[in-house]
């Protein structure tokens, strides 16, 4: 039978793929599943997971052996979005070159996912990227994945999800999960996790002390007026954005460290300021006891590019609830 002894208890083993800060790891760990392997080529990425978890993580994916890679339950990526053209498929089709998903995803990073599914064959997955993924280059480059993934063995749910139900954000993200095709028959059906609660309030998040050195000079806000007017002139929507504390915040992005404008923090009688490293870790959702062992540059790419933690902690809950199903457990 398929079900593994140690899967019935939902000790489930996974992989941590483009593995950033681990946010994602939280979130399966938090569900009682051991991390096996992780993979990330950023430096300093690298130093925060390691400070955190106490490993560090794998460098250049696309160097790996695929002999590296454990046996595991259930694979986790957040992979990035290299644009990839279907063109030329009949091309390396008349001149004998592999065809297929090998052919279709050659020289992107999602290849190096597929390549670890096809080898590995986990129960499950679950893949993230940004929202945009599904109209890149008009639809094409998601059918591209949706069949390869479906290729390899899986059905597949999709569904993009706001992170403000579960920190004071606007994030929407695109949720890509997979069951290996054999197992779905002794599953309960996967259902994404449908938000419960009101949408907490940026202010929740908030330092109560925070250093002069994150208010915008006087130059900075002057600009970013200017800026913001230019545009609004011109008819365009670009601009700084200054946080309505009772509400949720913008998107933060990774180049948050530049000048903090799409998410500002009014003040009383001052300049607006930036949030603090440790804000933005809590906007993502991350814990206080998270170690912050980098620059505040590195921190604010670090988590502009991470995922959020409860939201994802809700989708493992899913999947492993769905994995551990009673109809598995007595198969």
């Amino acid at each position: 039978m398929l079900v593994m002894s140690h899967s019935i208890m939902g000790t489930f083993r996974f992989i941590d793929l483009f593995a950033g800060i681990g946010g994602m790891r939280i979130a399966f760990e938090a569900q009682g599943a051991k991390c096996v392997f992780s993979s990330e080529w950023d430096k300093f990425a690298q130093i925060t997971y390691e400070r955190n978890f106490g490993e560090k993580p794998y460098g250049d994916i696309t160097k790996l052996d695929i002999e590296q890679v454990p046996d595991h339950d259930i694979l986790v990526a957040g992979f990035p979005c290299q644009p990839f053209s279907i063109a030329g498929v009949s091309k390396k089709n008349s001149l004998g070159r592999e065809h297929g998903f090998k052919d279709k995803t050659q020289g992107t990073l999602f290849f190096d996912v597929a390549r670890i599914i096809e080898a590995k064959k986990p129960m499950a997955f679950l893949l993230e990227n940004v929202k945009n993924l599904r109209s890149h280059d008009k639809g094409r480059t998601f059918e591209v994945i949706s069949r390869t993934l479906t290729e390899l063995g899986y059905d597949i749910q999709v569904q993009i999800l706001d992170g403000k139900f579960y920190v004071p954000q606007h994030r929407e993200r695109i949720f890509i999960v997979g069951f290996r095709r054999p197992i779905i028959a002794e599953m309960k059906p996967f259902l994404f996790p449908a938000p419960e609660s009101v949408p907490p309030k940026l202010k929740t998040i908030l330092e109560k002390n925070v250093p002069s050195k994150y208010t915008l000079t006087d130059g900075l806000w002057d600009y970013l007026k200017k800026y913001a007017e230019k545009h609004r002139a011109a008819g365009n929507g670009f601009g700084f954005g200054l946080a309505d504390l009772d509400s949720w915040s913008r998107t933060l992005s990774a180049r948050y460290y530049k000048d903090g404008s799409e998410i500002l923090i009014p003040q009383q009688g001052k300049n607006p300021r930036r949030l603090t490293p440790r804000e933005c870790a809590r906007l993502q959702g991350y814990p206080d006891s998270f170690k912050i062992p980098v620059s505040d540059t590195q921190a604010y790419k670090q988590f502009g590019n991470s995922v959020v933690v409860p939201l994802v902690t809700a989708i493992a809950k899913q999947m492993v609830s769905a994995l551990i199903s009673p109809q598995r457990a007595t198969a």
